[in-house]
């Protein structure tokens, strides 16, 4: 089974053919990181505008790229939840209008699941259950994956997400945008017990995060010594903060996971791309846990992800009409539709 997959539920602009769940075809990211690079972050009206202007283009180019017809497509299958709703509404009303065109069955997807689902591609035999912790800009998660469709949260940060707090650090720092990755870079030249960082806790919550107080601890070290003429010691600070955020992450997941009995342990989302928090997984689960993470080039939005998780839910039944709409907010439990 061939599926056509859209994905623009942030800042890329992204479409995919993939086979069977398993098998991409072709895989095409439209970014646009280098014109909000110049306002610090995403802008929500000018990632719609990009996305209509580029979307016709990508599709275009994935069904070129996968030697493949709109005719030979056996579905097609769009993020509609969660996201910016601007930008998620170009994709969804444009693969509504693929549907209708063509007859195909239209197959919503959650975008956090098919971040998951990257793990399909990157590892064939990795079938649920499983436990998955999913970080991102906008999301940190630990999920039950009890099949390809029912999914639980059992942890949640309780304020920034993890890629939220590694962004707003790094501007802080002077860093640009995206800040979360270069920071990562940055990290990897420094020592990471330069600074003592706070691993704070929610209390009666063992598997829930919270970053905000880290947060608010890297910015008040680097006020404090700018007040003091002191020097930025960027690198180390980069170390130390990623050290923490990283400790916080891997020590909630693995309580999780010994608490509740998995021994087959995923990462997903944007931040699964992160240099320590692949290294320590690696480190603490070798001969307890089987580890599975993304390829790197999986790690963030991409059409392929969405086509992987589609035929799943197209196998669960999980078919949606014309009167499809986006949703900005919605748990990883429901379809939405």
């Amino acid at each position: 089974m061939k599926i056509l997959a859209i994905e623009s539920s942030c800042d890329e602009t992204a479409a995919a053919v993939v086979e069977d769940g398993r098998t991409v075809l072709s895989n095409i990211v439209a970014s646009q990181v280098e014109e909000h690079k110049l306002y610090g972050g995403v802008v929500p009206e000018i990632a719609s505008r990009r996305h209509a202007e580029a979307i016709v283009g990508v599709v275009d180019e994935a069904l070129r790229a996968a030697d493949c017809m709109l005719g030979e497509i056996d579905a097609v299958a769009v993020t509609h939840a969660p996201g910016l709703i601007g930008a998620l509404l170009v994709g969804v009303n444009f693969a509504k209008g693929l549907s209708l065109a063509t007859g195909k069955p239209l197959i919503p997807t959650h975008h956090l699941r098919s971040h998951i689902a990257a793990n399909y591609i990157s590892h064939k035999e990795l079938k649920p259950p499983f436990l998955c912790l999913v970080v991102s800009g906008g999301h940190s998660h630990i999920v039950e994956v009890k099949d390809y469709t029912r999914m639980e949260v059992i942890g949640r940060t309780r304020d920034d997400a993890a890629g939220e707090a590694f962004d707003k650090a790094a501007r802080a720092m002077g860093i640009p945008y995206p800040g979360g990755v270069t920071l990562d870079k940055l990290a990897e030249a420094g020592d990471d017990s330069a600074f003592v960082m706070p691993h704070p806790h929610v209390d009666g919550a063992p598997y829930d995060f919270s970053f905000s107080g880290l947060k608010t601890a890297v910015i008040n070290l680097i006020h404090n010594r700018q007040q003091k003429g002191e020097e930025i010691p960027v690198a180390d600070i980069c170390a130390s903060y990623r050290r923490a955020v990283v400790g916080c992450l891997t020590d909630r997941f693995l309580k999780a996971a010994d608490d509740l009995g998995y021994t087959t342990l995923v990462i997903a989302g944007g931040v699964s791309a992160n240099a320590l928090l692949r290294r320590e997984l690696e480190r603490q689960c070798k001969g307890k846990y089987d580890l599975y993470m993304p390829e790197k080039a999986l790690c963030g939005d991409n059409g392929a992800m969405v086509g992987s998780q589609a035929y799943y839910e197209y196998l669960a039944g999980n078919i949606a009409q014309s009167d499809l709409n986006a949703i900005a907010t919605l748990p990883i439990s429901e379809r939405g539709f």
